[in-house]
Parts: structure tokens; sequence; C-alpha cells
């Protein structure tokens, strides 16, 4: 039409393809105690407790450092994302292999990004429960700075390797992998733990601005695509999974998150 080689605009009348929208399946409430069971298990309770009742995105959890927990204040503050590591050959390429497995490999990407939109830089609050799993994680990170001396960085993320370096983001992902299988839980992404946690909030009828902030949208239409709630998962269900997840009383699984390092 620029060139005025046509008189009307021929896309004006085409139909879009329909975009089928991802179908969303929360754990159920069984699911989510046997998952943080196994969780209570691992190094990192709290990572998995985070994801289930917060619903954070794996970036944002693996980005985090100390400074933005404030645990007298019961908040951690949100601003930056974990990226995807990408190396370089530190062999010229002679090792035959692809440069993340190269022996000399080279980082050449930044370990994180800071969050540019308001959504993504936001404030949460925490529950009482995960205040002090965070205190435990502090306590058990410390020995491990120990036990690592001068191998340690002091790179001083939440969640890190035995030597203070960031979590690989695979790394993490294969856990979860571990977790579920471990637990006898249903497979399912990684992303589905933040489905559950998005969809207890809008279950629980917390005001949908508060479920924005908390879950880091940016649109109405991704609250409302929260709205769906498979058969299983009744109001009952989800006032066992608040508390569950937001109040754990004596009892609950998260007794076994206190005994593991």
């Amino acid at each position: 039409m620029r060139r005025r080689h046509l008189t009307i605009n021929v896309a004006k009348d085409a139909k879009a393809p329909r975009i089928e929208e991802e179908e969303i399946e929360p754990y159920s409430v069984e699911e989510v105690q046997k998952i943080l069971l196994e969780a209570g298990r691992r190094r990192h309770p709290a990572r998995w407790v985070i994801a289930l009742a917060l619903g954070l995105r794996q970036s944002e959890v693996l980005g985090m450092k100390w400074a933005d927990v404030d645990l007298e204040r019961g908040v951690i503050r949100l601003r930056r994302g974990r990226l995807r590591p990408k190396y370089a050959h530190g062999c010229g390429g002679d090792c035959g292999c692809k440069a993340g497995y190269c022996k000399q490999r080279v980082q050449v990407r930044r370990e994180t990004k800071e969050t540019k939109s308001r959504a993504g830089r936001r404030l949460i609050p925490l529950p009482d429960e995960l205040i002090r799993l965070f205190g435990k994680h502090q306590e058990s990170q410390a020995r491990e700075r120990s036990l690592a001396r001068q191998l340690w960085a002091e790179k001083e993320y939440v969640f890190a390797s035995p030597t203070g370096e960031p979590l690989n983001p695979n790394t993490d992902y294969h856990e979860w992998k571990d977790i579920l299988v471990a637990a006898g839980v249903r497979e399912a992404r990684l992303h589905d733990a933040r489905h559950t946690a998005g969809t207890v909030l809008r279950l629980l009828k917390v005001p949908e601005r508060i479920v924005m902030a908390i879950m880091g949208w940016s649109s109405v239409s991704m609250a409302k695509r929260y709205q769906h709630v498979a058969d299983p998962m009744l109001q009952e269900t989800a006032e066992k999974i608040a508390v569950l997840l937001w109040g754990l009383p004596d009892g609950a699984p998260a007794e076994t998150l206190e005994t593991a390092d």
C-alpha cells in the first residue's frame, strides 16, 4: 500500500488465529503437603515454600540478595532477576565440546538484570513461617561459608551454591523435578507452583490489586487467567492451603522444614 500497488488493505478482513490459552492446574492440598515434606529434606527449604506461598518467578528468587530481605519488617524487595548463564570457549574452541562444558569456559553474560517494570519491582510481605525459615536459612548459609573458607564467593545471594555463587536456573529446575518424583506427586512445571499461589489468592477473595501486587502482574487480564479453578479446588480446599502455607499451625508439614539445613 505504501508504494500504491494495492488500493485496499487486504489484511484488514483477515481473521487472526485463535490463541489457545494454557490450562492452569494448581496443586491440591495433599500435593502441596507432600512437596513441602520433601522440600524440607533439601538444602534450601525456604526456596520451595516461597514458590508455593508467594508465587515468585524463578528468576526473582534466584536473583534475590540478602540486602533485599528485611526480616525485622518481614518483607522482601524484588528488584532484579537471575539471567541464564552464557559461556564462551576459553580454550579457543579446541576442546571439542560445547562452550558450556569447556573446562576453561568464560562467562559472557552478567548474572542478574535489574527489573524495569513497576509491577516487577515490588515489596512482598512474608508470612511468619517464612520469616523463621529465612532466619534458619541464613544460619545454614553461614555454616557453608565457614566450610568453604577462601573458596566462598561473597556475592550475597540468598539462594547460592555451596561456594556462594548464584544458582544456575537449570540446576534449580532439575531439583524441582527431583522433588516432585521423590514426593510422589504428578509431573508439573516449576511455573505451576506460581499458578498454585495465584489461584489460592483468588479463591481466598484477596482484593485484586493486592493479588496483582504480590504476583507482579501488570494487567487485570493476567489476574483473570487464574479465575479458572479445577473441580477439586473448592473453597474448603483453598482455606486448607491458606492455613498450610500462610498460617502453618502446629503439626503442619512445615514442622519438617525446621530440621533441615
